[in-house]
Formats: structure tokens, sequence, C-alpha cells
């Protein structure tokens, strides 16, 4: 029996996951009629159910499980699996600037960012940050705690702001890859893609100029981890980590945002960017 209030949430997750949901929350269909306001999970409910506690337990469950669904490790597995990974998880929540990942770590838990943002990284040699991903959430941190003797970190990841995780220890992962080994490919296809990504970006390092990665950085991050809202598309970054994602230095980043602001291609403010014609930027790098 599926909640009819899930209805309306069709668009955003497939059928199965509403049917797994149903499950975890255990509430009964009683005919409330939820809606999914597009980018955020935020539901009215007109009839039905109990009390706004179960409901608020509800959207909760959905939020978390939609982070679950959108994560690129958990693509392919049934109802079964999601429910059992799920349930194995614990929440955490790590206050902003606390870092999450150190170098020399020893991988013993596997984290999926349920919301808020956080930063990989490493340091060169002078001590200057290089930003390597930004994570968003349904992103992984600790891939390599899927191996039975993982090697220690070799980068450092913090939080951007006030973040909550849904994390494995080592056995626990261990033993999930076991039950669904899905979850081996599905690491490997990630690790792929991230190589893929970083050669990417360093062959833009070599033929493109510092003005087409910086547009193409904001529109990436636009696409991954942008929040739409008047006038534009919202950005949570700061100028210099924007600089070291897009590969080039803080003052020409600096420089090239204040020219497309004062020709209203984005606003500027503090630790955010607002793009405002992004169609612009989009010709900026086909050109």
């Amino acid at each position: 029996m599926i909640l009819a209030g899930f209805a309306a949430l069709l668009n955003s997750l497939s059928y199965r996951c509403c049917c797994c949901i149903e499950r975890q929350s255990g509430l009964p269909n009683r005919g409330g009629e939820a809606y999914l306001n597009p980018g955020i999970m935020q539901f009215a409910v007109r009839s039905g159910f109990e009390s706004k506690r179960k409901v608020a337990r509800l959207v909760k469950a959905v939020d978390k499980f939609r982070c679950l669904m959108q994560s690129k490790l958990f693509a392919g597995l049934d109802d079964t699996a999601l429910k059992e990974i799920f349930d194995a998880g614990r929440l955490r929540h790590v206050a902003p600037k606390r870092n999450v990942i150190v170098p020399g770590g020893k991988p013993d838990h596997l984290f999926l960012l349920q919301s808020g943002r956080v930063r990989s990284y490493i340091l060169s040699e002078a001590g200057s940050e290089v930003v390597l991903l930004w994570v968003v959430p349904g992103g992984v941190l600790g891939l390599s705690s899927l191996l039975a003797d993982p090697p220690t970190y070799m980068l450092s990841a913090s939080t951007v702001s006030e973040c909550e995780f849904l994390v494995w220890d080592h056995n626990t992962i261990r033993k999930l890859a076991k039950a669904y080994p899905q979850l081996h490919e599905n690491g490997l296809r990630l690790t792929l893609q991230y190589l893929r990504r970083y050669m990417k970006r360093h062959l833009n390092i070599v033929t493109k100029s510092a003005e087409s990665r910086l547009a193409q950085r904001l529109l990436h991050l636009a696409s991954e981890a942008g929040v739409v809202q008047a006038p534009g598309i919202a950005i949570d970054i700061t100028n210099e980590q924007l600089s070291s994602l897009s590969d080039i230095s803080p003052f020409t980043a600096s420089r090239l945002l204040s020219r497309w602001e004062h020709e209203h291609w984005l606003t500027k403010q503090r630790g955010r960017i607002t793009l405002l014609a992004p169609e612009d930027l989009e010709a900026l790098v086909a050109a």
C-alpha cells in the first residue's frame, strides 16, 4: 500500500523509493496529500495524518532517502538493499569549518552528505590550499573504506557549512558491500569519474583561458550546488575557493568577477555569487 501523500514526489523520486520510505516511516495511508516545492523538500499536508510530529518525521525520512537515491554509489540497488543500507547508517552532525578527513588518517568510515557543503583539498608545499572537489548532498567521502585494507587518506575534507552525514563504519560498509556487490562496482565507477574530471581539469589548464575556466566552473557549480531564487542562481562560495577550483589566482578571479558584475552577468556578496545571466557565461565557454 503506497502512501497517497507521495504522489507528488514521483517527479523527483522513483516509485520504488516511495515504497521504501513508506515502510521506513511506518505511517498508515489515510488519504493525506503532500506537495513538493521543486528544489526544496517542503510539504503541505492538507489532511489525513494523525499528528504534525509524524508528518515531520516523514518529511525528514523522505529528505534523507532522497540523498541516498541521488548518490551514484547506491545506483541500481533494489528496495530491500536500500532499506538495509539506510537502516545501517548513523546520522552525524558536523559544525562548519571542521575536518571530516585528514591526510594520513585511516578510512574507517564512509560518509554520505545529506545537507550542507564540504570542500575536499590538498595543500601545496608552500601551504596553499588547492580545492579538488566541492561536495554537495548525495556526494560521498571515504570511498576507500570499501576496501578490506584501505590506504590512508591523501587529502583533506572540511565542512564549509553546517552538515549532516549518514555514516557507516568500516565493518558495516564492508558487510553491506559483500551482501550487495553493486556497491563495489559503483565505487569503481565513481573513482573513474573523479579521474576523468581531474584529467579534464588538467587539460583545461593547458588549453583554456582563465576566463573560460572560471565561467565553466561557475556553470558547473550552478548546476550541482546552485539554489534557484530571485533574481538568479545563488552559489555559496568564496572568491578564494572559486579561484582554487578554477585553477586561477584569487586576484584574477576577483578581477573577472568584478567585470562580469559590471556587465550584470552576476552579483557578488560575501561568500555568495548569484548568476543573473548564465547564458552569457555559456557563450563565453563555447567561444
